[in-house]
């Protein structure tokens, strides 16, 4: 099978598709074909060793996948051969094929095809834990959504309107504060040219966000302490501007707020069966239109130097997908 090879940490340029042996299928695991897999921000940190997980080198990026089971291990329950399914793999979904726990697949409806399925776990996985368990976000309060135009942005507008909030969303352009517009953000920050700060203290009648969704990190981080409300929430999801910043404990003691981390693989490794149920609503709203993936572009496997380059370069809004096999009729 063909899979793209990360030999040794740095640029997306030094990834290498070649052909490599099949893995040993364990009795637990399952085979799953892969025909799609979405690309995040987090598998150029990995493929550049600059991620909190180091796989072994060589290794294949690619955090999130979906496809069809072609065998199973012996000890397999929840799962059979010919099954549709997707998955958070953390790293290997930029290959043919990917073995993987019979826990870690879920079943995908039929009316979800593999491309929309491959953008979904690690963003809406990442955001619903995010603003339920970690933020209690509560119906009526403010929420402000940093890099609202990346995958993970976007999918806490949709979902932080779903749950009541009213929803500030900061990007670099107006043409993607359009976009994340139609997702229902109530308010827009254009950060290149306007006071993150100042924007939010003004939106809020000078209240401050009562909770504050970002992934960005650095000054971003230090911009969201200065405009957030008293008991606010700040979630640490990311570092996208690759500055980890230091905390000012005493502005954390004059709003009385929490900076809470965000960390969906503590959540799967504690409350398993509950991630799975997640998955299984989130998947039906998605079959009913109440929630709305946005894939931006597709690029096929020997194509992901330019996909991750896109990334970079935030030029690319919602998620992007790598596929793997021909998406015609079995989508």
């Amino acid at each position: 099978m063909k899979a793209l090879l990360c030999k040794q940490f740095g640029a997306p340029e030094t990834l290498v598709l070649q052909e490599v042996e099949p893995a040993v299928l364990n009795d637990r695991e399952v085979r799953v074909a892969i025909h799609a897999a979405g690309l995040n921000f987090a598998d150029i940190l990995m493929t550049a060793g600059q991620y909190q997980v180091k796989p072994p080198l060589p290794f294949s990026p690619g955090m999130e996948m979906a496809g069809v089971v072609t065998e199973v291990g012996p000890g397999v329950t929840r799962v059979r051969k010919g099954d549709r399914v997707m998955s958070t793999c953390i790293h290997g979904g930029f290959a043919e094929e990917r073995c993987i726990s019979e826990d870690m697949v879920f079943p995908l409806p039929d009316e979800i095809s593999f491309v929309t399925a491959a953008a979904f776990p690690i963003t809406y996985g990442t955001v619903f834990h995010a603003l339920t368990d970690r933020a209690a976000l509560k119906s009526g309060e403010w929420l402000l959504v940093h890099a609202a135009s990346s995958g993970v942005g976007l999918n806490a507008v949709e979902l932080g309107k779903m749950m009541g909030a009213k929803v500030i969303a900061c990007s670099s352009t107006d043409e993607k504060l359009q976009i994340i517009k139609g997702y229902g953000a109530d308010e827009l920050v254009n950060y290149t040219h306007e006071s993150i700060r100042e924007r939010v203290l003004a939106i809020t009648d000078g209240r401050g966000a009562d909770v504050i969704f970002d992934p960005v990190g650095g000054d971003v981080f230090d911009e969201s302490l200065r405009c957030i409300a008293w008991e606010g929430r700040l979630l640490v999801v990311g570092f996208a501007a690759g500055r980890i910043q230091q905390i000012p404990a005493n502005r954390v003691l004059l709003k009385e707020c929490q900076i809470v981390g965000v960390n969906t693989s503590q959540f799967i490794k504690h409350k398993l069966e509950e991630y799975r149920d997640r998955f299984a609503m989130m998947l039906r709203w998605t079959a009913e239109g109440k929630l709305r993936p946005l894939i931006s572009a597709t690029y096929p496997l020997d194509q992901v130097a330019r996909a991750m380059a896109t990334v970079k370069a935030r030029s690319a809004t919602g998620k992007i997908v790598i596929t793997t096999r021909s998406q015609g009729a079995e989508q």
